[in-house]
């Protein structure tokens, strides 16, 4: 009986993401060989020894790639994909993971190659980084953003389905402009409002050195994304900037909106503002219960 080929797995960006990505691969694959590259060398050995890849690679080896995984910062995505996009074999798949999608599916709208090219970003993560922050099942029941999928070859998408599949992950087919669009809000936007929350606390906290320990859940909750890091957001700012600035405008107009109930001692309107935001529980739980309607098909 003949043996199977092994699969080689670039990774590209040994973090987070990336490594989770490099562990479920490990786990669904039969025969994967995973293969680093990061400009970091802490974290390619930090990857060697908590056993993510099985060895480190330059850029020249890609071309014997089966799959190669972007997972580095989306300006560094958007700087690179067409050379990968270049040097990639004609059945590889090409994916990135990046928060944005407009830049860079537009870095490679004319590539010959872009049809082994995916542009997806998985709605999943936490606050750490590093390859130590890597775990296996990161994606589970979690939904993948794919962008442009008309513009991949039908081959390449099968590839990457399957994989998704196995990974449990939902499935959404979204414009680019659409994604950055709404993404602007609902991770960009939660991000600065965890910045700067944790920003005002600590200029608190260097007149008052026990603040910290009145704070509760709720404060740890709210702040726990500042641990984000900035390497990796401030090129996401900066890609996404028209429409974060927007989402940003909307949420200090209602921040000053608030502050002016509160300065006018107008407690009644205090009260309806919260009662009606309150139903975000019922949008929230009616989100999740389609996501878990939809696991157990």
């Amino acid at each position: 009986m003949k043996m199977k080929e092994e699969e080689k797995i670039v990774i590209i960006g040994l973090g987070l993401i990336g490594g989770s990505l490099a562990l479920d691969f490990r786990k669904n694959k039969e025969r994967a060989l995973l293969l680093g590259i990061d400009t970091d060398k802490e974290h390619v050995r930090e990857a060697l020894e908590l056993g993510i890849i099985d060895c480190e690679i330059d850029r020249s080896q890609i071309a014997e790639a089966d799959w190669v995984i972007l997972a580095i910062p989306v300006d560094k995505t958007a700087a690179i994909l067409p050379e990968i996009l270049d040097l990639v074999k004609e059945d590889a798949v090409v994916l990135d993971v990046g928060s944005t999608k407009e830049q860079i599916c537009k870095a490679v709208e004319n590539h010959p190659k872009r049809r082994n090219f995916i542009a997806m970003h998985p709605i999943a993560g936490t606050e750490f980084s590093g390859p130590s922050a890597a775990f296996e099942g990161l994606f589970a029941g979690k939904t993948n953003i794919i962008c442009e999928i008309e513009k991949t070859a039908f081959s390449i998408q099968e590839k990457a389905l399957q994989l998704f599949k196995k990974l449990n992950m939902r499935i959404r087919y979204m414009d680019p402009k659409a994604h950055d669009k709404h993404i602007a809000y609902v991770s960009h936007l939660s991000h600065i409002s965890s910045f700067m929350l944790g920003k005002t606390v600590i200029a608190e906290e260097q007149n008052e050195r026990d603040i910290f320990d009145m704070a509760g859940s709720g404060f740890e909750s709210t702040v726990r994304l500042a641990k984000s890091s900035p390497a990796m957001w401030t090129p996401i700012f900066k890609q996404n900037k028209k429409r974060v600035l927007k989402s940003l405008s909307e949420y200090i107009d209602n921040l000053n909106h608030f502050k002016m109930l509160l300065e006018s001692d107008d407690f009644d309107s205090v009260y309806t503002e919260m009662e009606e935001t309150n139903k975000i529980k019922e949008i929230l739980k009616g989100i999740h219960l389609k996501k878990e309607l939809s696991y157990g098909e």
